[in-house]
């Protein structure tokens, strides 16, 4: 697989404090790659800088083998990236089926949107909430539109910032259930993401962010066995 999405050497510095030190990191390209690490590690800083939020201090990102260091996010989501923040902001006072229709009608023709709205509403589970208000939807039905809303965009790479935040149990399930149904069809996602069942339920590659730097990364079955992750992250070797 060729490799999507590329920070090499990224740095990014606020003031005296160094965030981001020296990334080296690939995607590859139908991966379902999760970044974590402990609080201050670094990963929301790097996610904003794969989405444009925040331009490096050193380094450079690269998007299907184009340099998109200094590109805003919506020239990223041109080339095919599409991103869900940690927070829900769908339109709250308009159905469920009108948000999904606002993301998409630039993305697909006039005569598919129907047919897409219906399939999307489907793979989310909201068919029966079609005509609800979206700010009438829980918690966790209302990530799941935006994931909607993101992937109604048709992106190649498809970026989530703890997308399982506030989640129940079953919920978070049900978010990789989603999650993996989405890469079964060949999109590639990168998630940042605290929950380590959610993490073990989707990924296939992990990188362990500590201090700013790649401290560790791998498959889940090499991270989980890591002491070294256990000690700095996850608290001790049977908490894995």
């Amino acid at each position: 697989m060729q490799d999507l999405l590329q920070f090499k050497s990224v740095s990014r510095r606020f003031g005296g404090f160094m965030a981001v030190r020296d990334v080296e990191l690939s995607v590859a390209e139908r991966d379902v790659h999760c970044l974590i690490g402990p609080n201050g590690a670094g990963k929301s800083t790097l996610f904003k800088l794969a989405v444009g939020t925040y331009a490096p201090t050193a380094g450079s990102v690269h998007f299907r083998g184009h340099d998109v260091t200094y590109d805003p996010p919506f020239a990223r989501v041109q080339r095919g990236m599409s991103i869900k923040m940690q927070a829900p902001s769908v339109f709250r006072a308009l159905p469920v089926r009108q948000n999904l229709n606002i993301a998409m009608q630039h993305h697909v023709s006039l005569g598919e949107l129907p047919r897409e709205e219906e399939r999307l509403l489907n793979l989310l589970g909201l068919s029966a909430d079609a005509t609800r208000l979206a700010g009438e939807l829980s918690h966790g039905q209302q990530q799941w539109l935006e994931i909607g809303m993101a992937v109604a965009l048709k992106p190649i790479l498809l970026m989530l910032d703890e997308p399982t935040a506030g989640l129940s149990p079953e919920e978070t399930f049900r978010t990789g259930e989603l999650v993996l149904r989405l890469a079964s069809e060949g999109m590639t996602i990168v998630a940042v993401e605290h929950d380590m069942a959610f993490v073990r339920q989707i990924a296939t590659r992990v990188t362990v962010l500590h201090l700013g730097q790649v401290f560790a990364r791998g498959s889940v079955a090499e991270i989980v066995a890591d002491p070294r992750v256990a000690e700095i992250y996850l608290g001790t070797p049977q908490s894995v």
